[in-house]
């Protein structure tokens, strides 16, 4: 029986199954979907030069997006003074699935500062205290202080949580939270 099977079954459905696979990658991805060829190199050639080819081809790669949320440029290019000494505070709001668990350890444990954050071993929060302080911190995230505010706060409950959890830590009030 599997002799049989080998010799008139096998070839038939390794055929097929080779069909399949070419079928795939030469079908377009959607039915009913038209592709768009590009034109050959020659056609591209006479229509303009290197510069006028390589932007048509930069714009025909960008999708066309319209903007849900313009901001302006002042507001994208803004500079911030952070003064670590003083009041400031950085809330360290995070974001599941976007790489903050490994920006938040950085934060406390890789950033070169005049007075680094004082990490024990074993354990997973760290004493981010300002220079010349032993108590004020001038980080809030839950490297630092915990889950201070329940367990990946939003921006709306960090805004009402991280105040009165500063007073509770015994940090003075009146903060400039960035």
């Amino acid at each position: 029986m599997d002799e049989r099977f080998n010799r008139w079954l096998l070839p038939p459905l390794l055929a097929l199954l080779f069909l399949l696979i070419v079928y795939q990658y030469v079908s377009p991805a959607c039915p009913g979907v038209r592709v768009e060829h590009r034109p050959p190199a020659s056609a591209a050639r006479r229509e303009g030069g290197p510069e006028e080819r390589e932007e048509e081809e930069e714009a025909a790669a960008m999708p066309r997006l319209a903007a849900k949320f313009p901001f302006a440029r002042g507001e994208l290019c803004r500079r911030v003074r952070f003064d670590m000494r003083g009041r400031d505070v950085i809330v360290f709001l995070h974001i599941q699935k976007t790489g903050g668990t490994t920006f938040g350890r950085h934060l406390v444990r890789n950033i070169h500062l005049e007075q680094p954050c004082y990490c024990r071993a074993g354990q997973k929060k760290c004493a981010c205290h300002r220079p010349g302080g032993d108590k004020d911190t001038w980080l809030f995230s839950r490297f630092s202080t915990g889950w201070s505010c329940g367990l990946h706060a939003d921006w709306t409950e960090l805004t009402s949580c991280v105040p009165a959890a500063m007073e509770r830590r015994g940090c003075a009030g009146n903060r400039t939270l960035r």
